[in-house]
């Protein structure tokens, strides 16, 4: 009888835990009052860049650097071409003077010749030359031909032929509350661009990834601007390997009339049209803005909902 009283109560202990635990309808207010919505789910935690985040995200700039100054070996030359954090390397060039630190850059090209989206190549073209900045040097000793220098910081390797631009302090970036995602936000007509490129050429993109914009310090854009990374379903139509999923069958062979996706483009049936482009965009992630030039930006990637893409388009948050 008492084993039977103390399951009964562990019972409905157990029951209104649970009662207790169950999530909220979506058409009942949350406990702080607010009702669900496309605006107030789901709630996106922010990452917060590290120095490392800020000093290897790499740029576009519209001007060629300066290459007369760039790091020509090292200590275990010719042995030795890859340099790290610590490592002694040689720097040829002029008026380098003891104590003096610069940033090593490299400039890019795309062994590939691959377009990621269509235009791609000669928006590129507009914007300017993508550089990968690799580390921090300082130089130790300017005696000699080739100043000798010790390696501060490294992102990746420091190759003889790398360049040195003078070494600037960059802001950091506040932290960011966590907020409210609206995955269906309309156009807010604030200061828009696209992602013309991503580090190390990458094409799809999640936490942390580093992306290169095509506005900048003339659009007003600066350092901590939070943007909102958004794409249209016609822009999943038009890439060669996403519109695939569009020609397949949606339908189920019970249905007496089959619906057709754009029969401009597609295989018109005897169902109803389906226009994608009447769908709503939808936001995929968000980015923060980590350098600026004054015609680009290079922002970082600190929350995704699914892939980013190089070519989505981008909008200045509007609750910054």
């Amino acid at each position: 009888m008492k084993k039977t009283g103390l399951l009964l109560i562990l019972a409905l202990a157990i029951a209104a835990h649970a009662q207790q635990a169950a999530p909220t309808p979506a058409d009942q207010p949350t406990p702080d009052g607010t009702l669900f919505s496309t605006s107030t789910f789901p709630i996106e935690r922010v990452e917060t860049p590290t120095n490392a985040d800020i000093y290897c995200a790499g740029f576009i700039s519209a001007q060629l650097l300066p290459n007369s100054n760039y790091v020509a070996g090292g200590l275990e030359s010719p042995s030795t071409s890859k340099f790290v954090r610590g490592d002694i390397v040689y720097l040829t060039g002029n008026s380098y003077q003891t104590g003096q630190q610069f940033t090593v850059v490299r400039e890019l090209t795309d062994a590939n010749k691959y377009e990621l989206f269509a235009g791609q190549h000669s928006m590129l073209k507009a914007a300017g030359q993508p550089y990968y900045e690799v580390g921090r040097v300082e130089v130790i000793d300017s005696r000699h031909k080739t100043a000798v220098a010790r390696v501060n910081f490294s992102c990746d390797p420091v190759n003889p032929g790398d360049i040195l631009v003078p070494f600037v302090e960059k802001s950091p970036i506040a932290f960011h509350p966590p907020a409210r995602f609206d995955r269906f936000a309309p156009p807010n007509n604030k200061v828009g661009g696209r992602i013309l490129m991503a580090k190390d050429f990458d094409g799809e993109l999640g936490n942390g990834a580093k992306v290169y914009l095509n506005v900048g310090g003339n659009q007003g854009v600066k350092v901590g601007d939070y943007f909102r990374a958004v794409r249209s379903y016609t822009a999943d139509l038009k890439d060669p390997v996403d519109s695939l999923s569009f020609k397949a069958s949606t339908s189920e062979d019970t249905q007496k009339k089959q619906p057709s996706i754009d029969p401009k483009l597609l295989t018109k049936t005897n169902g109803p049209t389906i226009h994608v482009a009447d769908f709503p965009r939808r936001a995929v992630g968000e980015l923060v803005i980590v350098g600026t030039t004054p015609t680009t930006s290079t922002g970082m990637i600190v929350f995704a909902m699914e892939d980013v893409h190089v070519g989505d388009s981008v909008e200045l948050d509007e609750q910054q």
